[in-house]
């Protein structure tokens, strides 16, 4: 590794020299009926974006589709790319003017961990290199059905499981829910995501009340439910502090929270017990971190969401390992509706668990990650260039 000039600017082989965007669509059959959506989906789209430098040293981030990113190009192109904190602030004006960019944080740590020939984890602070994984459910099973896929996760090391709700009558959901319980005891711990945050542009549902979300979550402290994920509207803060108080069930959110003062609202305010900010989504690791060590010492779980590509879902594992040591992070996988293999096709490698349900980051500089670049030039559907 070069070193940096006394001046602050990196040496020529370590400044940008390009960004690029491309696009990518991987269709498949039969679609995934996600929970949270009433069109059923027969493709995913992901966005892929690459930071290189002189040298010719990669950074990969993924996430939001970058959209107001075309034209700002150059407040990066010739920078240093370790001025993480300066790039920060940048993207976070973009953000405020255009659009969300926050791959491009991820594609930098990436980077960074490139040059300093260490992974991101150990960069963030090196708590640990390992995470529980919970598996994240996404499809409305029927009872039966649930219990039978929550058996399964069982078998495949897990320890946690996610259940969603929004079945159209709560009590249809908890009724899935208590076939679950039902089926494996106190093997697994049961989470329960009630998707009341926010709403996808088509679906014009209201959300629920306070006594609506009271009554539920009565019935999951009867349970044993570990947290109640989204059960008020994001902006009801009034609301998820009255339930968090009136309920022994942690109350979880923060997951579509699209600005990183928002999440210091919800902190300060006493919203919530479990803070879920996504790193792919909001403020990159640069401006999650802040709300993780926020979020410590307040003495709350952080523990981000992560429905998204398998690059992203490193990314906020890196984070939550190397420096808050989530009790447990989220892994979307309802086979066979949400594979591995729809997931992760970005990238060379799929992210796994162990045989008991642990994730496991390596010392590999950087995230760990490489893009399957075969898979990549078949499923491209566009790209920016700088």
């Amino acid at each position: 590794m070069d070193a940096v000039p006394v001046s602050g600017r990196a040496s020529t082989s370590h400044r940008i020299r390009s960004i690029e965007i491309s696009h990518h669509r991987l269709t498949f059959e039969p679609p995934f009926r996600a929970s949270w959506d009433s069109k059923p989906r027969t493709h995913f789209d992901a966005t892929l974006v690459r930071v290189t430098t002189e040298s010719g040293l990669v950074g990969y981030g993924s996430g939001d589709k970058m959209v107001g990113f075309s034209g700002h190009e150059e407040l990066f192109i010739g920078e240093d790319p370790l001025a993480i904190e300066r790039h920060y602030r940048v993207l976070s004006h973009i953000d405020f003017h255009y659009g969300r960019c926050w791959p491009l944080d991820l594609a930098l740590w990436d980077l960074a961990g490139k040059i300093a020939g260490q992974p991101c984890w150990k960069l963030l602070g090196g708590l640990s290199s390992r995470l529980r994984a919970y598996a994240s459910s996404g499809v409305l099973r029927d009872s039966a059905a649930m219990a039978e896929q929550a058996e399964r996760y069982l078998a495949q090391g897990f320890r946690a499981m996610k259940v969603r709700f929004h079945r159209g009558d709560w009590r249809d959901d908890v009724r899935a829910l208590e076939a679950v319980r039902a089926r494996v005891g106190d093997r697994l711990d049961l989470l329960v995501d009630c998707n009341q945050g926010w709403r996808l542009p088509w679906d014009t549902e209201a959300a629920w009340t306070f006594k609506d979300a009271l009554a539920v979550a009565r019935e999951l402290e009867r349970l044993d439910i570990y947290w109640m994920e989204e059960p008020l509207h994001r902006a009801d803060h009034a609301g998820m502090r009255a339930l968090r108080e009136a309920t022994d069930v942690r109350i979880a959110g923060g997951e579509m929270t699209r600005q990183v003062h928002e999440l210091r609202d919800l902190i300060g305010a006493g919203c919530l017990d479990v803070l879920q900010p996504d790193v792919a989504l909001v403020g990159g690791i640069t401006g999650l971190r802040r709300i993780a060590i926020m979020a410590l010492e307040y003495n709350l779980v952080f523990t981000p969401h992560t429905w998204t590509n398998g690059m992203g879902v490193t990314a906020n594992a890196h984070l939550a390992a190397g420096l808050a040591e989530s009790p447990l992070l989220e892994y979307p996988f309802d086979p066979p509706d949400w594979s591995l293999e729809r997931r992760d096709y970005l990238m060379a490698q799929p992210l796994a668990v162990d045989s008991e349900g642990w994730l496991h980051l390596s010392d590999t500089p950087g995230m760990g990650y490489e893009p399957n670049e075969g898979l990549l030039a078949k499923t491209r559907i566009g790209a920016v260039r700088a």
